[in-house]
């Protein structure tokens, strides 16, 4: 039952009670029935898919936004920290194979200036020819393939230097984080009251002018016709 509905009948104009407590069944039938359609979209009562871009998201964990920031500071951070250990593995890979190959760089100089000796001593012999050719070939093979490894060890220090702008987004996003959570704790402080709010008077449901629809409850109906019985 409306509030006018309720001021119609105290004023003498409306008789059938029950006719008004099925009209305010049906009205409360109505309501159940659109918030059961909005549970079933997964929207939150008085939402639906046409204006639900016109209302604040509800409070959840997955739309409070410092909850938000939070977990997104933490996962990058967790993220970042398991691709540096990866490059750093890359890196320290790297730097064993370049290790090897001057290694064998060492051993294959040394058998070029065997077999340029021997090539001189004999030159008769095609043997020794033929093998200083191959052991040159393959130390320029191996000189590129380090000079490879070492511009590869340089890319991924240069990832690692980029990889450091993270931290920089992650100390902004806490920063904005310190910010909203100030300003919260600020307005909380604004609005508080010397009353307790289980104290306080309860607020009136209708006030004179207004337009809505509020319906008043049996209970509520019962009650205020026993005062005018008194």
């Amino acid at each position: 039952m409306t509030q006018e509905e309720l001021d119609a009948m105290m004023n003498g104009e409306i008789d059938d009670i029950d006719g008004l407590e099925e009209g305010s069944s049906e009205e409360v039938t109505e309501e159940a029935t659109s918030s059961d359609d909005s549970a079933e979209i997964g929207l939150p009562p008085g939402y639906n898919e046409d204006t639900s871009h016109q209302w604040p998201l509800p409070a959840t964990d997955e739309n409070k936004m410092v909850h938000q920031l939070d977990d997104v500071t933490k996962e990058s951070e967790e993220k970042a920290t398991e691709i540096f250990d990866i490059i750093e593995g890359i890196s320290n890979d790297l730097m064993d194979k370049e290790e090897n190959i001057s290694n064998a760089i060492e051993v294959i100089t040394s058998n070029i200036e065997l077999f340029t000796t021997l090539s001189a001593k004999f030159p008769d012999v095609e043997a020794f020819k033929t093998q200083l050719e191959k052991n040159e070939t393959a130390v320029n093979d191996i000189n590129e393939t380090l000079e490879v490894l070492q511009t590869s060890g340089d890319s991924i220090m240069s990832v690692m230097d980029i990889m450091q702008y993270q931290d920089i987004h992650r100390q902004k996003i806490e920063r904005v984080i310190n910010v909203m959570r100030a300003l919260s704790k600020y307005m909380n402080t604004l609005f508080e009251g010397k009353i307790e709010d289980d104290k306080r008077v309860s607020s009136a449901q209708h006030i004179v002018g207004d337009t809505h629809n509020d319906v008043a409850s049996t209970d509520d109906i019962e009650a205020l016709l026993a005062q005018f019985g008194n």
